[in-house]
């Protein structure tokens, strides 16, 4: 069994098509066919069904190809570690991040990044959390920004920043009125909220207790589209901080604080415990920290280097 055949069944599961595959990996497709099918003899096993459009694997070859995509992910580690003993900024970097916060960090993150570090290459996959931690179970991504989530004994989470949700609320809103607004004073059948699957649907229906009697006309996929929705139809919503910089100035004057207690979130960079790429890591995480508003930002990580 050797890397050269693992990459090979991993594009077949990526593209479920033989010649597609091939092409992905600059070999013609009867290459790619021979060496799956020398790795099949070697195994005493199928691991794809070939007789089914577009292909898929076998039940086995699930499994093998699942730990071929970790063996793959160590593999590119080593090469890297060799980089970075040269203090050479090069490789690729699989980044996954949430969509509530991806406004806010790519646009400046891509320059910066692409700037300071033009050999790096990076690829951005924009997904639900779920979806981005089984993504890094499966050694698919080498990181991902995220909402904290619950700890992981195979993660390691590193916290980038905390901020603060706060009200927007419509002019034609009594709430309008109050420079702060209690949490418990929040009116559920004025609620406008993101759609199932976002992490800050479930947080801000959580601390407004409104999971029994929250009723949806409509749920939003954006965090844009909810606060265009207030701004015609009445109503509030709940944001993040980092937000509000989108905001037109006659939109922040819609903006209104929380309290008792003041919601927040904290955002993290979760890796896989066996990630090696200390160099890499730091030069991801001094990046966002250039981005993130420094009163936002975790003061270890404006303090020290990201040891692992």
């Amino acid at each position: 069994m050797t890397l050269q055949q693992m990459e090979y069944i991993v594009a077949v599961d990526q593209y479920r098509h033989f010649a597609r595959a091939a092409e992905s990996c600059g070999v013609t497709q009867s290459t790619l066919s021979s060496m799956i099918q020398k790795l099949e003899a070697e195994l005493d096993m199928l691991l794809f069904d070939r007789n089914t459009h577009p292909v898929k694997p076998t039940l086995s070859g699930e499994e093998i190809i699942r730990q071929a995509k970790v063996v793959l992910y160590h593999a590119s580690q080593l090469k890297e570690m060799a980089l970075s003993e040269h203090h050479l900024e090069k490789g690729e970097i699989k980044l996954g991040i949430i969509p509530t916060i991806a406004p806010y960090i790519l646009p400046r993150f891509f320059k910066k990044l692409y700037q300071k570090h033009p050999d790096i290459q990076l690829r951005v996959i924009e997904a639900h959390s779920t979806s981005l931690m089984e993504r890094l179970e499966r050694a698919e991504l080498d990181m991902a920004i995220l909402t904290a989530p619950a700890i992981r004994a195979d993660m390691l989470e590193i916290p980038l920043y905390r901020e603060k949700l706060l009200a927007y609320v419509s002019m034609n809103e009594a709430l309008s009125a109050q420079a702060e607004i209690n949490i418990d004073q929040l009116p559920s059948d004025h609620l406008w909220v993101l759609q199932e699957g976002h992490c800050l649907r479930n947080q801000v229906l959580n601390f407004c207790e409104k999971k029994s009697d929250y009723a949806a006309i409509y749920e939003a996929g954006s965090i844009e589209t909810l606060v265009k929705i207030v701004d015609e139809n009445g109503g509030y919503t709940i944001i993040p901080e980092f937000h509000v910089q989108l905001l037109r100035k006659c939109q922040q004057k819609q903006i209104r604080r929380l309290v008792n207690p003041e919601p927040f979130r904290e955002i993290v960079l979760m890796i896989r415990k066996d990630y090696v790429r200390e160099r890499m890591l730091n030069i991801i995480a001094d990046t966002l920290r250039d981005i993130i508003p420094d009163h936002m930002v975790n003061e270890r990580l404006k303090r020290f280097a990201i040891r692992l």
